[in-house]
């Protein structure tokens, strides 16, 4: 375990305070890229990473576009098999879409879209992927197609995943679905918030694979619609490339925030929640807090102010 800088341990009781006030358990991580100093509270726990675990797929992709394996402008057509239905982007299409490879992952990022992500696992492959996040250091966070890895759940709960599945999950009292093994990360496919920065630590250092990958991941990333949680937490001036994720009692965000004076820094905040579903004003508006709290001090240290070199563009 990294140790974090001596100075953290106000940094956790401020985002401790944060959490407790929004009524959720929370775990959250920050780096500062230009000196590697951190703050974080729980920073080393499992979570459940719902639908961060895009980040490293559009990663595949881009270092699959850089070695000449995938053509970003080759057209695929994403059909019902890759469709759940109920989601965002193309997964609610009544009608067969068909993108270039490149907007499947814009897709997939700008709006956390279930069916083009899965199309692009399809194309790249499960061992491609989980090769990848185990290079990176996240070897336990899930790999697979959203159908594979919701079959479980289905089987679990007792749900014909061929009938209607909200009917079907009006019936199932909430300690059952909060008691579902995909909803502990002790027992299932997880992350931690500090992989989580070290990760786009090594994609805005361009670590992660060919520079022009890795800048494709932050273009993309920058593109994200959502701006309620963790964007929300700073002034305009501040650039926000961002990933977001959401399950029942789950909400999370990993960003990297870059402030005019050049200073970047790496941010994770994941959630579990006291409601399963719906909206959660008091818990979106502490992702943001969170996040805004740990880079403040980040920015507080000595040296940490200053611009940096090597800034990615």
């Amino acid at each position: 375990m990294t140790p974090l800088h001596p100075a953290a341990a106000e940094a956790a009781t401020t985002l401790q305070a944060i959490f407790d006030a929004a009524g959720a358990e929370g775990f959250a991580h920050a780096r500062d890229l230009g000196t590697g100093a951190e703050a974080g509270f729980r920073a080393d726990a499992p979570v459940i990473v719902a639908s961060l675990r895009k980040i490293p797929v559009a990663l595949a992709y881009a270092r699959a576009v850089a070695a000449g394996e995938l053509d970003p402008a080759a057209r695929h057509t994403i059909t019902e098999d890759n469709r759940e239905g109920g989601g965002i982007g193309t997964d609610s299409c009544l009608h067969d879409v068909t993108l270039s490879t490149r907007d499947l992952a814009f897709f997939m990022l700008s709006m956390s879209d279930n069916a083009a992500t899965d199309k692009l696992m399809e194309l790249l492959g499960t061992d491609r992927v989980r090769a990848l996040v185990t290079e990176l250091g996240c070897p336990r966070m899930p790999v697979g197609r959203y159908r594979d890895l919701w079959d479980p759940v289905w089987h679990e709960l007792g749900i014909d995943p061929e009938g209607d599945i909200d009917a079907q999950l009006d019936g199932i009292a909430e300690p059952r679905l909060r008691a579902l093994t995909m909803l502990d990360p002790t027992r299932t496919a997880s992350s931690t918030p500090r992989e989580i920065t070290s990760l786009l630590t090594a994609i805005w250092r361009d670590e992660a694979g060919p520079a022009r990958a890795c800048a494709e991941v932050r273009a993309l990333m920058s593109r994200q619609l959502s701006t309620h949680r963790l964007a929300a937490g700073f002034d305009d001036d501040v650039k926000v490339a961002a990933k977001n994720g959401s399950l029942w009692g789950i909400l999370n965000e990993a960003a990297v925030v870059e402030y005019p004076d050049g200073g970047r820094y790496a941010v994770a905040v994941f959630l579990r929640t006291r409601a399963l579903g719906g909206r959660d004003p008091a818990a979106d508006t502490a992702i943001g807090a969170a996040a805004r709290a740990a880079v403040d001090h980040l920015r507080r240290l000595p040296g940490a102010a200053t611009p940096q070199e090597g800034a990615c563009p």
